[in-house]
Parts: C-alpha cells; sequence; structure tokens
C-alpha cells in the first residue's frame, strides 16, 4: 500500500530528469547554459523561449534546476507505433503537457492549463511565437503568454535557445551530436499593468516587450509576422 503524501507523477518526473533522460543528453550533447540563476528558486514564472527545434523541449527542461511543463501541441502525444510510443513517452517524461492549438475554445483551453500549472507555483514554458521558426528568424509573439502573466502576476523570464536547429532540424528524426546552448535573461516584471489583462491593446505591448527581450538576448534576425503565416506559404513537402 503506498505511503499517504506520495506523489508519483513527482517522483516519475525526477527519476526521468536526473537518472535516465537528464544524464544521457548532458553526456551525449554536453550542453551549455548561461543565466540559469535568473529562474527563481521558488515561485511560480514564465519561462519564454525562442523555438528553433522540437528538441527545445528537451533540453531546456533538462538544464533548468527547477520543476517546469511544457505546453506541447497534442501531435505529439497522438502518434502511433513504436515511434509514436516513444515520442509520447519522452513527451510525459519531460514534463510537457498536451494542448490543442486550433484556435477558439482551445486556445481558451490552453490558457487555463497554463493558468493551473502557474497558479501550482510551478514554472511553465512557453514558446510566444506559439510554434517552431520554419527558418531561425525570430517572430511576432502571440498574446496568450501575456494574459497568462498578468492574470497570474508572475514574472517573465526570456530564454534564447542555441543551435538546436541544427541539432535536429525539422523534420529530421534522429539528432545530430552537435553541442547546444541556452541563454537565460533577467526576468521581466510586468506588475505595472496589474488588472489589465483584457486590455488587448495591453496584451500587444507586453508579448512585443518580450519579443524584443528574447531578440535583444539571442541576437536573432527578428520578422515582425507570424510563423505561422510564413509555414503557409512555404511548399508543402511530399
Amino acid at each position: 500500500m503506498a505511503s499517504p503524501g506520495i506523489d508519483f507523477v513527482t517522483m516519475f518526473y525526477w527519476l526521468m530528469k536526473y537518472v535516465v533522460i537528464g544524464p544521457a543528453v548532458k553526456a551525449i550533447f554536453r550542453p551549455w547554459i548561461v543565466g540559469r540563476s535568473n529562474v527563481p528558486k521558488n515561485g511560480a514564472a514564465i519561462l519564454a523561449s525562442n523555438h528553433l527545434s522540437v528538441s527545445d523541449s528537451v533540453f531546456l527542461p533538462v538544464l533548468v534546476d527547477r520543476r517546469m511543463s511544457f505546453l506541447a501541441k497534442s501531435d505529439y502525444f497522438t502518434g502511433k507505433g513504436i515511434k509514436g510510443w516513444a515520442t509520447r513517452f519522452f513527451m510525459k517524461a519531460s514534463g510537457q503537457i498536451a494542448i490543442d492549438r486550433s484556435g477558439g475554445k482551445a486556445s481558451e483551453a490552453s490558457l487555463n492549463t497554463g493558468l493551473q500549472v502557474l497558479g501550482r507555483g510551478d514554472v511553465l514554458g512557453i514558446y510566444p511565437e506559439g510554434t517552431r521558426s520554419p527558418d531561425g528568424k525570430l517572430y511576432r509573439g502571440r498574446t496568450g503568454i501575456a494574459r497568462m502573466a498578468l492574470e497570474a502576476k508572475v514574472p517573465v523570464i526570456p530564454v534564447v535557445m542555441v543551435d538546436t536547429d541544427i541539432a535536429m532540424p525539422i523534420g529530421r528524426t534522429v539528432p545530430r551530436i552537435v553541442r547546444v546552448g541556452i541563454v537565460i535573461g533577467e526576468p521581466l516584471d510586468f506588475s505595472r499593468y496589474e488588472g489589465m489583462e483584457n486590455d488587448r491593446y495591453i496584451l500587444r505591448s507586453v508579448t512585443d516587450e518580450i519579443m524584443v527581450a528574447l531578440q535583444r538576448l539571442g541576437e536573432q534576425q527578428y520578422d515582425d509576422v507570424y510563423a505561422s503565416s510564413v509555414k503557409d506559404r512555404m511548399p508543402r513537402r511530399s
């Protein structure tokens, strides 16, 4: 009989991070990190990261000391066969939460899921661009991150992933063994906008401030359009 108070989900997460996935990732890829101390040791916070590769959601949780959750598209959790099982296992083991990104009510549900994570006092990882960059540029941010930051009253910490698109570019299933890095900036405080989480102009202003911080931190080329629009204009792979 299980002892009261044991959280098996938490136990599984830490087992994967410190015994299985974490040591393997560190040994193989030798990732480096700058600014680790900018992540608060306690309390809820949002880590806002650029998004170059699906592997971003593996490297960041492994190298950040706090337990964190990522909002990941539900497609990663529905694959079939051995590959689908392996992907689903890896996503759950690294603390990722499946969300529906189809818009409308699904977007509202995703926002509420993020708020639940923050309400527990945990760290939430978000990609403000909403999808992976198709070409290495930094694109316009979606305002959902601003709503969560203002409603939950938490700081937003900019994070830049470095060379993860070289390790695992879009379309590649087996990563290349290259050294990747993470740069974490100082927390952004938006308490001056308290109570304005329903003002769309404020939400856009907060989101743009986050994207400026990301651009300055990583020096990526910035394009003020949505990454999803760029992807829609690209030829479909056969």
